[in-house]
């Protein structure tokens, strides 16, 4: 690929078998303040300046991850963590899957991780069904064990691409083993990364983007990525899952007079920023009128 860009609540329980895999959805029209419509001309500068801002957090042509994929996918469609039919019966419903998707599914010989807007679902589900599967403590003795078992949240029960039930497979496999000093750094960063999608950290998984950055944590430090450089990968992920609340945030922060490519990644993914609460008291404080949609569901 060409031109590729450098890596620069309440608890959400699974109460049900089938999950709503929604995105919140606000308001389609812009008003100004006293509820008058916007002028169309107004409005298309508006929109242009939203896609804008959603190509400078997450280029179109993609981003490189710095992480080697290897043939993660094949070994856990062999354990049945990934059920390769049902994979790939659900993508041929969403336009069919790339040689290039084949390959990170089934093949075993990937380079780096490489997301695209086209893509990112695809590599949410893979790091999602890696980050439940990987043998992690974090999973054993972690927030996920203190209400009434793991098995009832949507990053669990949610993940239906199993051979069978995806606790079968929750925190069992060691495709990835990490020194107790990678452990100690998964740990410390995870505290300190949270998802617009609910106000809990990637600790506490409960939902398919939470598990999703577990594993891709775990991946990163396997591979000897650095603290910085993990934040600054990770920010670049949930700008892909979550694309205009991140264009959203980079508009929040060009108003203070900071491009994108000069934030603190660590800061923007903190609470403050990224939480479901932190992004909607951001939202509130951007002063020009704006398009406000939220992520992507939690559902695969």
């Amino acid at each position: 690929m060409e031109n590729k860009n450098k890596y620069l609540l309440p608890v959400s329980f699974f109460v049900s078998a089938v999950l709503i895999s929604a995105a919140f959805i606000y308001s389609a029209g812009l008003k100004n303040k006293e509820g008058a419509n916007i002028p169309e001309s107004v409005a298309s500068a508006n929109k242009s300046a939203e896609l804008n801002f959603r190509e400078i957090i997450a280029p179109p042509q993609g981003t490189e991850l710095p992480v080697k994929w290897g043939g993660l996918g094949k070994k856990m469609v062999e354990a049945g963590v990934i059920d390769g039919e049902k994979m790939k019966e659900i993508y041929e419903k969403r336009g069919g899957l790339s040689e290039e998707d084949k390959n990170i599914i089934f093949g075993d010989n990937n380079g780096n991780l490489v997301i695209t807007p086209k893509n990112s679902g695809l590599i949410l589900n893979m790091l999602w069904a890696f980050g439940l599967a990987n043998k992690n403590e974090i999973l054993e003795k972690g927030p996920m064990q203190n209400y009434g078992g793991a098995g009832k949240f949507a990053s669990t029960g949610g993940w239906s691409l199993a051979k069978g039930s995806a606790m079968n497979y929750y925190s069992r496999f060691e495709f990835v083993k990490l020194t107790p000093e990678q452990q100690s750094l998964v740990e410390k960063v995870s505290k300190n990364i949270y998802r617009p999608c609910c106000d809990n950290s990637t600790y506490f998984p409960d939902c398919n983007h939470g598990m999703a950055m577990l594993g891709f944590l775990q991946l990163m430090a396997s591979q000897g990525v650095s603290e910085n450089d993990m934040y600054r990968a990770a920010l670049a992920l949930n700008s892909y899952w979550f694309p205009d609340n991140y264009a959203t945030i980079a508009k929040y922060f060009k108003q203070k007079g900071v491009d994108w490519d000069k934030v603190d990644a660590k800061n923007v993914l903190s609470e403050e920023f990224s939480s479901g609460s932190g992004y909607q008291n951001i939202v509130s404080k951007i002063t020009e009128p704006k398009e406000n949609k939220g992520g992507g569901g939690c559902g695969v």
